[in-house]
């Protein structure tokens, strides 16, 4: 009994060690990280120099371009977790929910930056870090939405219930997605209601901090990924020791 299970101990500390995941980076993730680089700073140039001032909000209207890239990035997470979650209720394959841990991970940090940026521009503009708007109140709800699955995840384990939980959770959460956006045209709040057309100058500026966040968005997931494969294997390796 004690020789088979140190066989089986070997054999797991020789499949990690092995890991092609773990010693090197897909050349797919620097693609991402080196696209990202050059477009976030591409889009603090054109922030600041190539996007005309605006005439009635200033300079605080700058924030814009790095505050609503991180609230989309916020809810595209949401909405990656929630399909992740789906998919796993079908299929039981755990990569579907190192997926969806990772997706909440950074999407809750990409979420909070949102909501400072936010508050950030909301200050000088409306003279206040926070109102309860409707857009704001929903933001918040995803926020918790997030922290709740992250402490869940936590609290009970990488086990099959878990991620059965979690995937219930990720889809019930999801609803307050297209919530956020159609906010503003449900309720009357401070929120500007979506821009339907924006000069030239200010619209490839967008765009570019748009593609950069996402492409930052995809370099940090294949990271994280990676650390939940790594550390479900991590697991299951102390589990067998035990």
């Amino acid at each position: 009994m004690a020789v088979a299970k140190q066989a089986t101990v070997q054999k797991n500390i020789d499949a990690l060690a092995q890991n092609k995941v773990g010693r090197r980076t897909p050349i797919i993730s620097l693609l991402f990280g080196a696209f990202s680089a050059i477009g976030i700073a591409l889009t603090i140039w054109m922030a600041f120099e190539y996007a005309p001032l605006d005439a009635i909000q200033g300079e605080p209207q700058r924030i814009f371009y790095i505050h609503v890239p991180m609230a989309w990035i916020g809810m595209l997470a949401f909405g990656v977790l929630a399909l992740a979650g789906i998919a796993y209720l079908f299929v039981r394959d755990e990569r579907l929910d190192w997926l969806a841990r990772a997706s909440a991970e950074i999407g809750v940090v990409f979420l909070s930056l949102g909501i400072i940026g936010g508050s950030l521009w909301g200050k000088p503009i409306w003279g206040a870090w926070w109102v309860w708007d409707p857009k704001l109140t929903a933001c918040l709800i995803l926020w918790f939405m997030f922290i709740g699955y992250i402490m869940l995840r936590s609290y009970m384990g990488r086990t099959e219930e878990s991620a059965r939980v979690g995937a219930v959770v990720g889809i019930i959460g999801v609803i307050d997605v297209p919530i956020i956006y159609l906010s503003v045209l449900w309720w009357r709040g401070q929120h500007p209601q979506p821009i339907s057309s924006m000069p030239l100058a200010d619209a490839l500026t967008f765009l570019v901090a748009v593609i950069s966040f996402t492409l930052l968005y995809c370099f940090l997931m294949i990271q994280v990924y990676q650390l939940q494969r790594l550390q479900a294997s991590a697991e299951r390796l102390r589990t067998i020791v035990m």
